[in-house]
């Protein structure tokens, strides 16, 4: 019975001990920092992980921060840039706790920090693309001034114990109410430089066409010039060697060319000719020594077939 009731005291005792240790000790994580409170007054800060003693509620309580890098989308505002046009930007921004006990003691929460670097987000937001053009923020620009943005805000939110790691520009577009109109006018003025390269490349082609067809021309033409030279080389050198064989043997002449005549002018089928059976022409359908009736129809002439 006494024994019974020692081990009883015992676990009691074991377990008051437990729950004594477990309300005076607290654990700090490596993605966090903590606060010792005293009676609402901040005792110590804890930045590095470990497990640490603190005295029981409600003497002292613990505050749990977030050290890593937390993130803050905000609602998409409109903004008028510095040509006067009417921009929806959307941002997001980065940042952490840098400095645990000015945090706590100027927002205390991350929903309080986050209402204020919205406020402040904003308004740099709109502040410094205010100076910039629609252009310079889509296209230029937008990596400078989103660095600006970053470091106005970092100079205010210094004050709240947080450091701003980045400010983004997710979207910077025109109300759905001026996207047509602009989208039409870019679209004309697309369709107007797209009617300048045609006809650009018309002109082009125009001028590329007729210096080909002038080149064309005068080849054609030194080709014909050659043509004609080289024909009348040609015929100067038949002539000379007809010449010479007039010379050498002028019955052999006579009877070749004769033979020539026959074959040009005498073609199968419904050739006809109206000539005297006493014509030089016929002098050699007598045979290759048929004697000549004329001296002066020593070459025979070609006559021309008769018209049927």
């Amino acid at each position: 019975m006494n024994g019974a009731i020692i081990r009883i005291g015992l676990l009691v005792v074991l377990g008051l001990a437990a729950v004594v240790f477990y309300a005076m000790t607290f654990v700090v994580q490596q993605t966090q920092s903590a606060l010792v409170l005293r009676f609402g007054a901040v005792r110590s800060v804890v930045t590095e992980p470990g497990l640490y003693f603190k005295l029981p509620a409600p003497f002292e309580q613990v505050t749990l921060l977030d050290n890593r890098i937390l993130d803050l989308d905000l609602p998409a505002q409109e903004i008028i840039a510095s040509d006067q046009k009417r921009l929806v930007v959307d941002a997001f921004t980065r940042y952490r706790i840098s400095d645990p006990l000015r945090f706590y003691q100027a927002v205390n929460n991350i929903p309080r920090a986050n209402s204020q670097l919205a406020s402040i987000v904003n308004g740099n937001v709109r502040s410094v693309l205010a100076e910039a053009s629609f252009t310079s923020m889509v296209r230029n620009d937008r990596a400078r001034l989103m660095n600006r943005i970053r470091d106005e805000v970092n100079r205010e939110a210094a004050r709240f114990g947080m450091t701003v790691v980045d400010v983004r520009l997710r979207r910077v577009d025109l109300p759905a109410a001026n996207s047509a109109a602009v989208f039409q006018r870019m679209q004309t003025e697309r369709q107007r430089e797209a009617a300048e390269a045609r006809a650009l490349g018309a002109q082009q082609a125009q001028e590329v066409r007729a210096r080909a067809d002038r080149e064309a021309t005068v080849i054609v033409a030194e080709a014909q010039r050659r043509s004609d030279e080289v024909r009348g080389e040609g015929e100067g050198e038949r002539n000379r060697v007809f010449a010479e064989a007039f010379g050498q043997d002028e019955e052999f002449f006579t009877f070749y060319r004769s033979m020539q005549a026959y074959e040009a002018s005498i073609k199968p089928g419904d050739t006809r000719m109206v000539l005297s059976p006493d014509s030089p022409f016929f002098r050699f359908f007598n045979g290759p020594n048929a004697p000549r009736r004329d001296a002066a129809q020593a070459t025979p002439a070609t006559p021309a077939p008769a018209r049927p």
